[in-house]
């Protein structure tokens, strides 16, 4: 056989070849073309605890207790720097610690960010295949839409006002990413109308999640932004969202969160 023959067969094979690859990825399913798939609901994993602004762990250690009493694996993690800088890092922290986990035999891991630590969890979900690598993820006090608490630290006083301050601010471009990460993860979101840091309050409504306002269920709750991780009554239902129970389940009544919380 001529050489020229050999390359034009060679050729022909390569094409061939090419074309089954094609119709194999056409046809697979959509979202597994380069991504995982959802995880499995009934096998919960560990619980990562992201905490806010500033990264004091107080209340979510309070919480990551009582998720241990019920038999999780619950870590809460300490932010990068002094809390206040870059999300985008705390985003990293986050993500080095769902590799750990997943690494390490995980099935998968559910995740809790307390106030701008929703915002890390919602961006970590978008950015690094949350839905593959996330069972479920619960925001507490969490300005997923922004507060004006920092917009306007931000205009009066931008030299008090640092990085994760101003991402914060309404309408930045970070908090612009979070479109369609309550869709991404089975999420829960709960806030509080007492509070006085994310301003409004109902900046933690998220589409596509399940939104509760803790005085929805427990009318006259005077509990306030700090006070959300520790609150029996939110500590239920973060208990609740990551059983494995389906995470839009009515919520049980006041009495009965503060139960199992």
């Amino acid at each position: 056989m001529s050489p020229r023959r050999r390359a034009l067969l060679v050729v022909a094979a390569l094409l061939v070849a090419l074309g089954v690859v094609a119709a194999v990825v056409t046809a697979l399913p959509e979202g597994s073309r380069g991504a995982g798939g959802p995880v499995a609901q009934d096998r919960p994993g560990p619980v990562l605890l992201v905490p806010g602004y500033g990264g004091d762990r107080t209340g979510l250690e309070v919480l990551a207790g009582a998720l241990r009493a019920q038999g999780r694996d619950a870590r809460v993690l300490a932010l990068d720097g002094d809390g206040t800088g870059d999300l985008d890092r705390q985003v990293a922290v986050l993500d080095r610690a769902v590799t750990v986990a997943t690494d390490a035999g995980a099935p998968s891991v559910d995740v809790v960010g307390y106030s701008a630590g929703g915002v890390v969890a919602g961006l970590w979900a978008i950015r690094d295949d949350g839905p593959a690598r996330a069972r479920r993820i619960v925001s507490i006090g969490s300005p997923l839409a922004g507060t004006t608490v920092a917009g306007s630290a931000a205009a009066v006083s931008p030299e008090a006002c640092p990085q994760a301050c101003r991402q914060l601010a309404p309408g930045s471009a970070l908090l612009g990413e979070l479109a369609g990460a309550g869709t991404a993860v089975p999420w829960l979101s709960v806030w509080t109308d007492r509070d006085q840091v994310v301003t409004p309050p109902t900046s933690a409504r998220l589409d596509g999640a399940v939104n509760v306002e803790l005085q929805q269920l427990c009318p006259g709750s005077t509990v306030g932004h700090g006070g959300l991780p520790a609150d029996d009554a939110v500590i239920g239902l973060v208990v609740r969202a990551l059983s494995t129970a389906p995470i839009d389940e009515a919520p049980a009544a006041c009495g009965t969160l503060r139960a199992a919380g």
